[in-house]
This record gives structure tokens, sequence and C-alpha cells, in this order.
């Protein structure tokens, strides 16, 4: 019994320092962020990440938000046709891809994706001493490294929540309008009528946040990972899992936050995306 509460409270002390760890880790990337902005400026830096982390990732993106929004449809006609109201099918597809389904799915994807490529390249640095070595040349890597690779996580995670929406929606219409006969002049309609801008905003807003901690994770796992070719696997495991943790619950209470600013954004929750 003694033995199990000495385990219990090793493990608390365990993730208490981590988690202090990751706190100044956090520090340290937002003063060469924000006070030090040349870091992620020089295109040099910046331009590899954003090809890598965003470009590279749009047709994946795209694919799985297609069929994502093709199963909603598949899933969600019969009851709609049940009640007599298949026709607007288009604005519920829309707004659910575009609130929820859409940033969440692209964030995902890139967790998956990116996030553990990157725990993976960073971590293979710091055992080949290679992180080491910058320090040596008095360049600090958090700098070089991290900030570059957080940026473009949140640059390109809005973009690729587009495409997810774009493609999302109109895989929710080739199923509901060509294979189940509703009225394409509905969908569109509806979807309009339904999804404002202050709808769209949400989606893009909390994507920023998801490619943030999706980044910070990432980076920071790839930087503190065991010596060895299973440490660094293992760092790319942990970070795949905590960044989909962390956009779960993030994603929880961005959208308390923002529905809670809803009412109070007249001009932009009212208006309409076609205006």
């Amino acid at each position: 019994m003694a033995d199990r509460l000495a385990n219990f409270g090793t493990n608390i002390t365990d993730r208490l320092a981590g988690f202090g760890e990751f706190s100044r880790f956090c520090g340290h990337w937002a003063y060469w962020t924000v006070r030090k902005p040349a870091g992620y400026s020089r295109l040099r830096l910046l331009m590899p990440q954003l090809f890598t982390i965003g470009v590279r990732s749009i047709p994946v993106v795209m694919l799985v938000g297609a069929f994502v929004g093709a199963v909603i449809g598949l899933e969600t006609y019969g009851q709609f046709e049940a009640i007599g109201q298949e026709n607007k099918l288009g604005g519920v597809i829309a707004l659910s891809v575009v609130k929820q389904i859409g940033p969440v799915l692209a964030a995902v994807m890139i967790a998956g994706r990116v996030g553990g490529a990157v725990s993976a390249e960073v971590g293979t640095m710091r055992v080949t001493e290679q992180l080491d070595a910058l320090r040596v040349m008095g360049t600090d890597p958090i700098q070089h490294l991290v900030v570059p690779r957080v940026m473009a996580c949140i640059i390109m995670l809005p973009i690729l929540t587009i495409f997810s929406n774009l493609l999302g929606i109109a895989g929710g219409y080739l199923v509901v309008s060509t294979g189940f006969g509703v009225d394409q002049t509905d969908y569109w309609d509806f979807t309009a009528q339904l999804v404002t801008n202050w709808d769209v905003f949400t989606g893009l807003f909390k994507s920023v946040f998801f490619g943030l901690f999706i980044g910070l994770i990432a980076c920071f796992k790839g930087f503190n990972c065991e010596s060895g070719a299973a440490g660094v696997g293992k760092a790319a495991t942990e970070s795949f899992v905590l960044g989909f943790i962390a956009i779960i619950i993030s994603n929880f209470f961005l959208a308390q936050f923002l529905n809670t600013l809803d009412p109070l954004i007249n001009g932009i929750g009212g208006a309409s995306v076609v205006g």
C-alpha cells in the first residue's frame, strides 16, 4: 500500500514537473516570437515549413473533408426526409462543417501527419546532438527550429480548414443532391441562409489555437525525447496523442467562449456569408 501511494505521488510530481517544463518552453517560444520577431520573419526559415506543413497537407485534408461531408449527408438524409425537411440539409451540413467538423478534422489530420513528423525530426536532432551544436554556434534552437514550425502551423491550419470546409460542403452536396435528388438551388439557398460570417470566423479562430497547440506540443516532445530510436518513436506517438487531446479539450472551451460572444456580435453574427 505504501509503495502504491509513493508511486502515485511520484507520478503526480512528474506530471507537475512536466507541465512546468512545458510552460517554460512556451514562455521561451513566446519571447522569440513577440520580442524577437526576426526569428520567424526570415523567409528562409519559415517558407520551407509553410510548404511542408501546409501545402503538402492540402490533398489529404481535402480528401478526408469531402468524404466526411458525404457521410454527414448520407446519415442525416433519412431523418430529414421523414419530417419533410430534406431541402434544408444544405444549411445543416454546412453549419456543422464550418463551425465544428472542418476545423477539428483539419487539426486532427495535421496532428497526425505533421505533429509526429516534427517531433521525430526535432527528436532526431536532439539524439544526434545537433541541438547542442546549434547552441555552441550561438544560435538558440527554439528561435531557429521551434518558432518557424509553430508559426507555420498557426498560419497554415486556418487555410487548411477552409479547404476542409469547402470540400465537406461539396461532398454533402454531391450525396444529397446527386444521390438523393434534393434540389440544388434549395441546398445552396439554405446554406447561405444558415451560415453567417460569424460562423465562418469561429471555425477559423479555433483553428489558430489548434495550430498553436499542435506546433508547441510537437516541438516540446521532440526537444525532450529520450535517447535512441525508441525514444524518438515514443515522442512522435505522444505528440499525436497529446495534440489530439488538446484539440478536443480546447475545442469545447473555445466553443463555449465564442457562443458567449455570439449575442454580442450582432453586426457579424447576423450577416450572411453571401451578404
